[in-house]
């Protein structure tokens, strides 16, 4: 019960953050099921069925609220289903033994691109140019493959990858990420079904992080608006880069002695607070300069 519990809570978390950053759902709760020794393959697989109804309840939130592109969903939906199916059966074929540290580097890799990617950058400028086909194509195939393979990357890829662009606020960005990772999860499903035939898939697990999910996903879509999102790519980034640093170090691949795997975690932290601190300073400095008056309006 205990366990029930404490997926429930993660659930609710990690979809508090997918729903305000537009990533992370999948990453973390992945994270989690490896670290308390979970098949790599059937962690993605229960994860991607809880994901089947929190990016439903999610999607529905966001296109309450007005944050969502339909014609974007569309265009990278079906083919991130399609890179999802094939992960997925990829994933199901490999040992537990390579499996799982080939899911941690993925995940460690996510995790310091989403770190990097919000301390440094933080938000681009924003463009009104369309988005096209073959650009969303294949970020569409790429993001539903490294989805299914890691447990989550749908939002780490995609959600960043249109920010970047500049040619849809951000708000809308992470509204359609999140929407059309309904299509990304059904298929990883299906592609695990087809891959595993539902062995070691803990049902009772994905119920408890689906629950969690669908409590945080209408106040994820609510408080997008107001949530300050290099703050919280910062903080989620240096959670995930810790957590598969450790798993890494502690497999037969790294083998690491346990005086290094301490410096290692004082490394990581030190940075991670850093990280934390600058891109806390970056969004205030923003706000200033965005509420600062316009040199001719002070000058009368």
């Amino acid at each position: 019960m205990q366990t029930l519990i404490l997926l429930a809570l993660v659930g609710l978390g990690a979809q508090l953050v997918d729903g305000s950053l537009g990533m992370a759902y999948g990453v973390t709760s992945t994270t989690l099921l490896l670290a308390i020794g979970t098949n790599p393959a059937a962690a993605s697989a229960t994860v991607h069925l809880a994901e089947i109804g929190t990016t439903l309840a999610s999607g529905a939130s966001h296109w309450r609220f007005g944050n969502v592109d339909w014609k974007t969903v569309a265009r990278i939906g079906i083919p991130g289903a399609i890179g999802s199916f094939a992960g997925a059966t990829f994933l199901s074929w490999l040992s537990t033994e390579l499996a799982q540290p080939v899911m941690s580097l993925i995940l460690l890799a996510l995790g310091l691109y989403v770190l990097l990617r919000f301390t440094i950058q933080g938000l681009p400028a924003r463009s009104d140019k369309p988005l096209r086909k073959r650009f969303l194509v294949p970020l569409g195939l790429v993001g539903g493959f490294m989805d299914a393979t890691g447990g989550g990357g749908w939002g780490p890829v995609g959600t960043p990858a249109i920010l970047a662009s500049g040619r849809m606020e951000p708000r809308k960005v992470i509204g359609t990420i999140d929407t059309s990772e309904f299509f990304v999860a059904i298929a990883a499903s299906l592609g695990f079904f087809v891959g595993l035939s539902g062995e070691g898939v803990t049902w009772s697990w994905a119920v408890a992080l689906l629950i969690g999910g669908l409590i945080a996903a209408p106040i994820a879509a609510w408080i997008v608006r107001f949530v300050p999102p290099r703050v919280l790519g910062s903080l989620v980034g240096g959670v995930i880069v810790l957590t598969n640093a450790r798993t890494l170090m502690r497999s037969d691949w790294l083998a690491t002695p346990q005086p290094v795997m301490w410096v290692v975690y004082g490394v990581i932290v030190a940075v991670w607070v850093a990280a934390v601190a600058w891109s806390t300073r970056g969004h205030l400095r923003t706000r200033a300069a965005e509420r600062a008056p316009e040199p001719a309006a002070a000058a009368r």
